[in-house]
């Protein structure tokens, strides 16, 4: 062992040394090691969970996406019937109002040929008391005397009545 101490190696001191830092290694494996390795292993497994957590939370967003999408889809298939709705509506609206304007003309033009039917048979009438009187007139003028005009006139309008019962006939 000669080589060793001419190196400038003591044995018993180099023992000494192996032997403390052989207990070095075990108290810190011990005592730092394992729980070191713990704490490494703890944030392992919380990056993993993490990890996890971030897929699920990623499957839900892509389905909550999706659940979206569609909602945004029917909204506006529900829009486009609504539009659709309003429209039917409209024109419905529309052709009531056309009938409802066509009901009020036909109502107004009864009403007018009522009213000129009424105004006709007035002035018919009144010609036939003047052209009585006229008659009675003539007549008392031509036989220069004068006549009974209520019983001539009555003759008159029952001639004119018989006359217009023909033509209708």
């Amino acid at each position: 062992m000669g080589g060793l101490e001419s190196l400038g190696i003591n044995m018993p001191t180099l023992l000494a040394q192996v032997i403390n830092v052989a207990i070095l290694f075990g108290l810190l494996y011990l005592v730092a090691y394992r729980p070191i390795m713990r704490m490494l292993d703890e944030r392992s497994r919380k990056i993993k969970e993490s990890m996890e957590n971030t897929e699920l939370i990623k499957q839900h967003a892509e389905r909550a996406e999706g659940e979206a999408a569609k909602r945004i889809e029917a909204a506006g298939k529900e829009g486009e019937e609504v539009v659709a709705r309003a429209m039917r509506t409209g024109e419905e609206v529309k052709k009531e109002a056309q009938q409802q304007s066509k009901q009020e003309a036909e109502t107004l033009i009864a009403r007018a040929q009522a009213e000129i039917r009424r105004e006709r048979d007035e002035a018919i009438g009144e010609l036939r008391k003047e052209f009585a009187d006229l008659t009675v007139t003539a007549a008392g003028k031509v036989i220069d005397r004068t006549l009974d005009k209520k019983a001539h006139r009555q003759i008159i309008d029952k001639v004119l009545e018989e006359a217009s019962t023909l033509k209708k006939g």
